[in-house]
């Protein structure tokens, strides 16, 4: 029964059996996580588990009907997302909520979300557009239609994430590279963006522009300083580091005591004191319940939804479907390495949680349009071969013929 309802699933079958992987394991792991979260507001661990089940239910039900959209209305809303993006940005500095003093949050008729989890994903279906669009024979060209708009974007997210403005910035980078853009206008990208982040700390030193600036050299200095903490500091100066090395430190028993094979389902201890272990630190939870095992499956999932996208992208006959399977498979991959890398204390503390694992809400629903899209691409691409190599003389479903590659 498992098989035909895979069967059944348009679009790229090992992404689809991913994805119900993952949301299976978020379920299980938020249940046994969330128990801190319960007891601090007064609730049961049930409530929690029927909370993150019916945000997954939404996060699937997103992600299927994004994947039957045809890729010509995304083409259509690429450059008008890129535009909406940009003004919620504007917002969040302007009225925005305060959450751990990073002005991220923004509130519409009761829904809040984070602008800047919506702009990862206008960027990179920007870019696959304005790519396609345009072959940046000049400079100008390129300045106007790729570095001017994605500089704007990346200045206000670092507004309330300087981690998450270095990873968009570093993989928009990476994708024009893949798109093979010129180096001669990579490199003067390249000198600008050097520039420009001089600029940026220049002004956060003088008038305090920029807070969150502070927040990740504070967070740098504290990993860098961590080892040093018991020779040359006095055992004050030692607590105050410990202090504000809490999370790390917490994350780094829950992996250790897992002892390579778990303490099971349910059995973790960590998760009493770690502040975000539903979140921010789930990966350490899942390590230390379900062992090294647990750690290398949930790995190895995120590195082979890449090589689907990658084997996705070779299929593609246009730019802009490459492009976009690349840009946001690359997207959702970096942002769960950095939470591995960060919960296994090879990173400093970045607040990024683990795509489609992570206690959601609006976040995760968001992230799933992401893998929707991807799947979007991948139907596009096993139709436009049954158009190029029909195995029977079946007609097409109506409006299969419209999805675009």
């Amino acid at each position: 029964m498992g098989d035909n309802f895979i069967n059944r699933l348009k679009g790229d079958k090992v992404i689809w059996v991913i994805v119900i992987a993952l949301s299976l394991i978020s379920i299980a792991a938020v249940y046994s996580s969330s128990s801190s979260l319960a007891f601090r507001e007064d609730r049961s661990t049930f409530f929690y588990l029927m909370k993150q089940l019916r945000f997954v239910i939404m996060g699937l039900t997103t992600l299927y009907i994004c994947s039957r959209i045809p890729l010509g209305w995304y083409r259509f809303i690429s450059y008008l997302g890129m535009a909406l993006s940009i003004g919620l940005l504007i917002a969040t500095v302007l009225i925005g909520s305060k959450i751990n003093d990073a002005e991220r949050w923004i509130t519409i008729f009761g829904v809040s979300f984070q602008p800047s989890e919506i702009a990862k994903i206008t960027t990179m279906l920007y870019l696959a557009k304005v790519l396609e669009d345009h072959k940046f024979e000049t400079f100008k060209e390129f300045a106007i239609w790729v570095v001017a708009p994605l500089g704007i974007v990346l200045l206000l997210i670092l507004n309330g994430s300087a981690s998450t403005a270095l990873v968009l910035g570093g993989l928009s980078f990476l994708v024009l590279i893949v798109a093979g853009i010129k180096t001669s206008h990579l490199v003067k990208s390249a000198g600008i963006a050097t520039g420009l982040i001089a600029l940026v700390f220049l002004l956060h030193i003088t008038i305090g522009v920029f807070p969150r600036i502070a927040t990740m050299i504070s967070r740098i200095k504290n990993f860098t300083n961590e080892k040093q903490i018991e020779e040359n500091l006095t055992s004050q100066e030692k607590q105050r580091v410990l202090d504000k090395t809490f999370q790390a430190d917490m994350a780094k028993i829950a992996i250790a005591s897992s002892n390579g094979i778990g303490k099971g389902p349910g059995k973790s201890t960590q998760r009493y004191v770690l502040p975000h272990p539903y979140s921010d630190f789930i990966y350490s939870i899942i390590v230390e319940e379900w062992g090294l095992g647990g750690g290398i499956v949930i790995l190895m999932l995120y590195l082979w939804f890449l090589y689907r996208c990658i084997a996705i992208a070779r299929g593609c006959t246009k730019i802009f479907s490459a492009i976009t399977v690349i840009g946001l498979g690359l997207l959702i991959t970096s942002q769960a390495m950095l939470h591995i890398l960060v919960n296994v204390s090879i990173l400093p503390v970045t607040g990024h949680t683990l795509p489609l694992i992570s206690l959601g809400g609006t976040s995760l629903i968001i992230m799933s349009s992401a893998f929707g899209i991807i799947l979007a691409v991948s139907r596009s691409v096993e139709n436009s071969k049954c158009i190029t190599q029909p195995q029977s003389t079946d007609k097409l479903p109506e409006g299969e013929e419209a999805l675009e590659l």
